[in-house]
């Protein structure tokens, strides 16, 4: 049904109706703008209201522009206040509209009244018109000069607002120099505040080309400076103390007695009741006495009772924020913290993120002295009605025990976790006795009589499931029944939809083959059959992998899927001690609280495949020919084309590489007559027959071991030597590289630790900086990584220009080089590539 028209429509009570009641606001405010009669202040309130609402809820009145002005001839602060916030709404919009305001907004900043030139002056300041930018100078260093500090303040404010609009108008103004004089002799502390922010800010983004704003930025960071600063911080405000805590931290005090006075004078700051000031004096603490190793352990005693106030005595909010913080410290220095373990125990009526942080933390000071009572309240929440609580209470009671305090008495409180009639605990319990399990073999029996009892039918969730079958195929020989659950689970096989089940299933028939081979035959041959069946390619390839070293030699087979068991002593921790590092260095950022460096979620290479900055998105790249020469025309046409844009083709060509093997996979059409003979081993048994040796038998590539043949020796990398501060701007690095002709293209392997560590493109480029090679460009993300490198000569400015792509499915890198001296490219070539040999490699 088509709506109403629109005089049938029923206005809102809350809106006009139409122009009508913004024609009347206009003549009601024209009537009343030269009146001087009593009570028309609040007359005006009143109209002036209506126009906020109006405006407020999207309705356009810019139309009553000019009787707003006019009415604003009034010693009412209220109403010079709603008159500002109309102008700074529409003043942008409508630049013409805006020259109407210049002038009273100029004789209001010569008010008598300081609050009246203070809001002026913010709303002037505020059009942010260009082509008003030159009736901003005037009332600003009279603002800067004003007797009254909020005029000052609200001016400093302003001068930054004019750097953004125009630069070049501020600094001809010399206003950053009138800044320096008042943050350095203004008696009001807010007004310093105020100049040492706008200085920081206007110094780092003139840095980029200017000597002398690189000079005056490092001129912040002199002891004079940050003494001056460090003297007079108790008369700031907190989010000013904060940023002088944040200049003291980048301060390189010149010798101990120079921290010790820091220090001292920063001790009440750790009794502040703000917890942003307590964390940033906390980092100036840590970074100061980083060198100092005793030092630097007291510190860890002194801030430890601060922070663990601050966590009882806040918000939710603020406690995790802090925990975030102390978690960093604790897993840095968990002995300091071991005493104090009670602190981390869980409240009733705290929310399940600050209980599952308190969690970690207990986990992390545990240690010989502590363990029973941490466990035993641990315990305590495995029955809690917060699922994801009792979870990771027993998550934490299986850490706990991977670290060697008091195994005994823990695995019997996980095997009575077991005894719990819930699915999720004993789903939790079941993967935890398998970690243990690999790392403590020794109990195996008693863990192996407790979980023999469960019946895989009560099992959902797949990561238990895979812990059950595991046990089952590595403990065939302790657990009787165990034949019998594996072939019932594989009579289900086309039921299971979690393919870490059906891989699982698929190893632990055969490790239960080869320990108890009569009860088993029938359902290896069935699981193989469905495997190579099975249109997961991770399970179709695993079945055929067993399939085939069966049939070359059944004690061959058994060397391979069911070696010798050894324990387990390390486990591997989630994050790098690299990235932990660099969490560290971040200390009171956002950092903390994700618990992961900045770059990763700042930097655009890390928010999705192929993003890149800006600055370098028509970096061009086009499907060069395989000759050494290559016109600079080809490049004009693919301009727009996208840093990482990695066609399908290169992907497969990568992927069906296969690291050189001349083996390759059958398809899943060509499987059946595998199938039927996999129907023939489970109904005549293992006849398996000797066959010749293939040497170029595809075991790394089927089950993704990254076993590979040993790498040619790199040669010794040539007398080039490269300028390890090399600078390049992105647009003559985009120049040069549509202009030079491609000196070599050539295909590298990359070692498998290498791969391992590329998981994100960071990682790369760190390496190849330590060897004076530059990244300009980077993105991508598994299997498919793209860089851009640069590098030049230490003697003289000859610039080299490579492409990398890395396809981490085949372990190889497509390097392309291109070079202002074509006779050493090669040279560069080697480098680059021993550079990259070497990546991954401790």
């Amino acid at each position: 049904m088509a709506p109403p028209a629109a005089s049938q429509r029923y206005p809102s009570p809350s809106q006009p109706s139409g122009k009508s009641e913004v024609s009347d606001l206009k003549t009601q405010l024209r009537q009343l703008a030269g009146s001087r009669a009593p009570g028309v202040d609040d007359s005006k309130r009143d109209l002036y209201k209506k126009v906020i609402s109006y405006m407020t809820i999207g309705i356009d009145v810019s139309s009553v522009f000019g009787e707003m002005v006019m009415c604003s001839a009034t010693s009412d602060i209220v109403l010079k206040k709603m008159c500002y916030l109309y102008v700074g709404n529409y003043a942008k919009g409508n630049p013409d509209l805006s020259l109407l305001t210049i002038n009273f907004l100029q004789r209001d900043c010569k008010d008598e009244d300081p609050m009246i030139r203070g809001l002026a002056l913010r709303s002037l300041c505020s059009l942010r018109v260009p082509n008003l930018v030159e009736y901003l100078v005037g009332p600003l260093g009279s603002g800067l000069k004003d007797n009254n500090s909020y005029v000052r303040t609200i001016a400093v404010t302003g001068v930054l607002k004019l750097y953004h609009i125009s630069d070049s108008t501020c600094i001809d103004a010399d206003f950053p120099a009138t800044l320096k004089s008042l943050m350095l002799h203004d008696s009001d502390a807010q007004v310093v505040a105020n100049c040492l922010s706008a200085l920081q800010e206007i110094w780092s983004l003139e840095a980029s080309h200017s000597e002398e704003a690189c000079r005056e930025k490092e001129s912040l960071l002199s002891k004079p400076v940050i003494y001056y600063f460090l003297n007079r911080i108790k008369e700031f405000s907190e989010w000013a103390q904060c940023l002088i805590l944040e200049l003291a931290v980048k301060y390189v005090p010149s010798d101990s007695n120079d921290i010790f006075d820091i220090m001292n004078l920063l001790e009440d700051r750790l009794q502040h009741a703000n917890g942003a000031v307590v964390l940033a004096t906390v980092k100036v603490f840590l970074q100061l006495t980083l060198s100092m190793t005793d030092i630097h352990q007291q510190v860890y005693e002194r801030i430890k009772s601060p922070l663990l106030t601050l966590v009882s005595s806040g918000s939710p909010e603020q406690s995790y924020a802090i925990l975030s913080h102390l978690h960093l410290l604790v897993v840095r220095a968990p002995f300091i913290f071991a005493a104090d373990y009670k602190h981390f125990y869980c409240q009733y009526n705290e929310p399940s993120y600050v209980k599952k942080l308190k969690l970690e933390m207990l986990t992390a000071v545990a240690n010989e002295s502590n363990t029973y009572e941490i466990v035993t309240e641990l315990c305590e929440y495995a029955a809690n009605v917060d699922i994801a609580i009792a979870r990771e209470s027993i998550r934490a009671v299986g850490k706990i025990a991977l670290q060697q305090y008091d195994v005994n008495a823990i695995v019997d409180r996980l095997l009575q976790f077991l005894e719990m009639e819930k699915d999720y605990v004993t789903a939790e319990t079941l993967v935890l006795v398998k970690d243990l399990l690999r790392k403590y073999p020794q109990w195996s029996h008693d863990c192996i009589s407790v979980v023999g009892g469960i019946s895989s039918k009560n099992i959902q969730e797949p990561k238990a499931k895979a812990a059950l079958i595991w046990m089952l195929g590595e403990y065939a020989q302790d657990m009787s029944d165990a034949p019998y659950v594996l072939e019932n689970l594989i009579e289900n096989w086309e039921e299971e939809h979690s393919a870490e089940v059906r891989l699982h299933l698929l190893t632990a028939a055969m490790k239960c083959f080869f320990k108890r081979a009569p009860e088993t035959q029938k359902a290896l041959g069935t699981a193989l059959a469905a495997g190579i069946a099975d249109f997961h390619q991770d399970v179709h390839d695993r079945a055929l992998f067993y399939y085939r070293v069966l049939q070359y030699d059944v004690h061959v087979a058994e060397r391979v899927v069911s070696p010798p068991k050894q324990a387990v002593s390390v486990f591997a921790d989630t994050q790098s001690s690299e990235i932990k590092d660099r969490i560290f260095d971040e200390f009171n950022s956002l950092s903390v609280i994700y618990q992961k460096p900045s770059y990763m979620f700042t930097d655009k290479e890390h928010r999705g495949p192929f993003e890149f900055s800006d600055e370098l998105g028509n970096i061009p790249i086009t499907p060069e020919a395989s000759s050494d020469i290559v016109p600079a025309q080809q490049y004009e046409a693919n301009d727009k084309d996208l840093l990482l844009s990695i066609d399908e083709k290169d992907d497969n060509k990568g992927l069906s590489n296969n690291n050189g093997s001349a083996y390759t996979a059958p398809s899943l059409e060509s499987s059946s007559n595998i199938t039927s003979q996999m129907q023939e081993l489970a109904i005549s048994g293992p006849a398996i027959s000797a066959v010749t040796p293939q040497t170029s038998f595809g075991f790394d590539d089927l089950l993704g071991l990254g076993l590979s043949t040993a790498p040619a020796p790199t040669p010794s990398p040539p007398l080039l030597k490269l300028n390890p501060r090399a600078a390049l701007d992105p647009g003559a690095f985009q120049q040069k590289w549509r202009q030079l002709p491609l000196s070599l293209t050539q295909e590298c392997s990359v070692n498998p630790q290498g791969i391992a560590a590329l998981t994100v493109p960071q990682s790369l480029i760190r390496h190849m900086q330590s060897h004076s090679i530059h990244c300009i460009a980077s993105g991508g993300q598994s299997p498919n990584f793209k860089f851009f490198f640069f590098a030049q000569k230490e003697s003289e400015p000859s610039n080299y220009l490579a492409e990398c792509i890395i396809n981490t499915s085949s372990a190889k890198a497509q390097i392309k080089v291109k070079a202002d001296e074509q006779s050493t490219s090669q040279a560069f070539a080697t480098i680059f590539e021993t550079a990259l040999s070497k990546f991954g490699m401790p």
